[in-house]
């Protein structure tokens, strides 16, 4: 079992601990699921006000639900479709501040208020995509955006 006290006092504090943590977690493990469901439980633990944190494998060409903690969450997303498919489709970070204001925004829990979604990139190939869901508007900024990128990065080279 693990142990990690995330304790930082500012946001680039608490990333740089949790890619640390998120290192010493994955490393020298193989197997993909292994590594999300362990960086899934991780976040959900250290970063505060969230409903859902998790991820979507890209399996051919489609976003398929993976490892994740909170209510339980739709299987199939397509690119291009919802928060989570705009980001593998454009393989670009959607921080949005109101999901309802989302167009084509999908609502596995009505609870979520704003959303932060990662993709996953390894050698020019999207892997899957990171999805962070909070009850609070705005929740998700700049600073957590660029937080979460450098997680992914540390995260992409273990679930190939």
């Amino acid at each position: 079992m693990y142990a990690f006290d995330i304790a930082a006092d500012d946001k680039t504090g608490l990333y740089r601990e949790l890619g640390g943590a998120i290192d010493a977690l994955t490393a020298g493990e193989t197997d993909a699921v292994a590594n999300m469901a362990n960086v899934a439980a991780l976040l959900w633990q250290a970063l505060p006000d969230l409903n859902w944190a998790g991820f979507y494998r890209n399996v051919d060409g489609e976003l398929v639900l993976g490892p994740f903690q909170g209510k339980s969450a739709c299987i199939r997303i397509a690119f291009g479709k919802g928060v989570c498919g705009a980001a593998a489709a454009m393989l670009e970070t959607q921080r949005v501040d109101d999901v309802h204001a989302f167009p084509g925004h999908i609502a596995c829990d009505a609870a979520s208020r704003s959303e932060l979604v990662v993709p996953i990139v390894h050698d020019g190939r999207l892997l899957g995509v990171l999805d962070l869901d909070s009850p609070s508007p705005a929740r998700f900024d700049a600073e957590d955006a660029a937080g979460c990128e450098a997680l992914m990065r540390v995260l992409a080279p273990r679930i190939v």
